[in-house]
């Protein structure tokens, strides 16, 4: 029997900024799990999620922004530049938070990849009371999880002028497509379509500056890590990990050590690189489905 469902495109304004975001309605669901919030890596934007919404929006809500600054969201000038607007993380938290404030979100289930895990990590140690629990995909809270190079780049200082040109470099056409297909076991599957989109949002004007404005503040979320790892002990959501365990920038180490904190969470290594998604659809989109379907148990069962 399918399950039927209508996605739609929209845009919210939130404090200065109009925040883009795809959304699954589904017709026929029997769901009882709150909608899944989707948070998006760096270069990529919602569309990453599109073919997984594709998979699963018959069966559950599903919502995906884009944060300022990336995709169709709007991107105001940032503060490098002349502008007013500052491109670090606690920003992007704030802007998502607010936009889940203003759709209406009381309970959402995070689905936190690269970027998203410090924005949504930021939020559930402000907000716990909206996290009904996590989908974990190479989202970093862990030390141990960050490979050499990641280390490396997250050294990187304004005034270091190689270290920034090695952090440019993420933002070209090369560079783009290195993060999507080192670690895949078939780089043939990757459609390449995807990483083309990525890079056209990066080379609209003014959109190249807040890129590198993130990626020289992604150094502040280490410290928050044992603040976020206190987190998930203390409220323990039920949360399902899935990882590319090819990924150049975070390592298995930083999958395995989530269940330190998360006993209970099912932890499934996948044959791939840092974009997981682009080649195991199938096996995440099975995934999730299991972990979803035990919400609805636990609902009929209250």
């Amino acid at each position: 029997m399918t399950s039927y469902y209508e996605m739609t495109y929209r845009r919210l304004a939130v404090e200065d900024t109009e925040i883009f975001y795809r959304e699954t309605h589904p017709k026929d669901a029997a769901s009882t799990s709150p909608p899944i919030l989707l948070l998006h890596g760096f270069p990529s934007t919602s569309h990453q999620y599109r073919a997984l919404m594709e998979r699963l929006g018959g069966s559950f809500r599903m919502i995906a922004p884009d944060y300022p600054g990336f995709g169709q969201s709007t991107a105001p000038v940032s503060n490098k530049e002349g502008g007013t607007f500052e491109y670090s993380f606690d920003n992007l938290s704030r802007a998502i938070e607010a936009f889940i404030d203003t759709l209406g979100l009381t309970r959402v289930i995070l689905y936190i990849f690269d970027f998203g895990a410090p924005v949504g990590m930021r939020i559930a140690t402000r907000r716990p009371e909206l996290i009904a629990g996590l989908i974990i995909q190479n989202g970093n809270c862990y030390d141990a999880g960050l490979s050499e190079a990641a280390k490396r780049l997250m050294s990187a200082r304004p005034e270091d002028p190689a270290v920034t040109a090695e952090l440019s470099g993420l933002l070209t056409a090369e560079g783009v497509r290195f993060q999507y297909l080192t670690g895949t076991s078939r780089p043939e599957r990757i459609m390449p379509d995807n990483y083309d989109l990525d890079l056209h949002y990066i080379e609209q004007p003014g959109r190249k500056q807040p890129q590198l404005d993130l990626l020289l503040d992604y150094k502040s979320n280490l410290p928050l890590y044992p603040q976020w790892q206190e987190w998930l002990r203390a409220n323990v959501p039920p949360a399902l990990i899935v990882w590319g365990k090819n990924d150049p920038f975070f390592t298995p180490a930083g999958a395995q050590a989530y269940l330190d904190d998360l006993p209970n969470a099912r932890l499934q290594f996948l044959e791939t690189g840092h974009f997981a998604l682009e080649e195991c659809l199938p096996q995440v989109a099975s995934l999730i489905g299991q972990f979803l379907a035990g919400f609805n148990a636990r609902t009929l069962q209250t």
